[in-house]
């Protein structure tokens, strides 16, 4: 198995990588709002589903705790 690639294959891999995320750009730009809002409920409708509840608020409560101790660095610096 060759365990380096040339610049050309770099490059190569490069521009179609570009090209992939212009496509995925332009689908997403072609999306109309009423299926973003869809696929949005669907996401969250599968939460429970997939058991992710727990997880999400314990980050959710680790988030929190962030933003309370960034609030309060702020205000003691203002």
């Amino acid at each position: 198995m060759k365990s380096s690639i040339t610049r050309e294959e770099a490059q190569a891999f490069k521009e179609r990588w570009q090209a992939v995320n212009a496509a995925e750009l332009e689908e997403l730009r072609a999306t109309s709002f009423e299926q973003k809002l869809r696929q949005l409920a669907e996401l969250m409708a599968s939460v429970k589903q997939m058991e992710w509840t727990a997880a999400l608020a314990a980050e959710e409560d680790e988030a929190r705790q962030r933003w309370l101790r960034l609030k309060r660095a702020y205000a003691s610096n203002v």
